[in-house]
């Protein structure tokens, strides 16, 4: 069993976000019928699917993001190494590849990769923000 303290030392920031209480939902009705209540969530969901598949550019569908696209959001070259260390660490990033995108951060700088990414970039690409 773990105690309060390890959880406090392992989750701190958790901890603190249930502390603080400003990330609370208040539930303001109840269902007495789960049926029905799982049947309007699932319809709610394939709607909402549907209408953004149907919205989303073919480049983005299954669009699976490089280590390039990570680095692109980086603020510092020091946020572009975790990046490069988490994805190697993973298994999604091979030392060979590593070493290329390390040897070019270091040479070239973060930009060299391209702009920066801001907040949205994909939405705003697909037209949909």
């Amino acid at each position: 069993m773990i105690d309060k303290k390890s959880i406090r030392k392992m989750f701190p920031n958790l901890i603190k976000e249930l502390e603080d209480g400003e990330n609370k939902v208040s539930i303001d009705g109840v269902r007495a019928d789960a049926d029905q209540a799982e049947e309007e969530i699932v319809d709610a969901e394939d709607t909402t699917i549907a209408e953004a598949e149907n919205a989303m550019p073919d480049k983005f569908r299954h669009y699976s993001p490089t280590v390039v696209d990570f680095i692109r959001r980086c603020d510092t070259c020091d946020q572009a190494e975790e990046i490069i260390s988490y994805l190697q660490k993973r298994g999604e990033l091979s030392e060979e590849r590593a070493c290329e995108v390390r040897e070019q951060l270091k040479k070239e700088g973060l930009r060299s990769f391209g702009p920066k990414k801001e907040d949205d970039y994909y939405f705003k690409q697909s037209g949909l923000c």
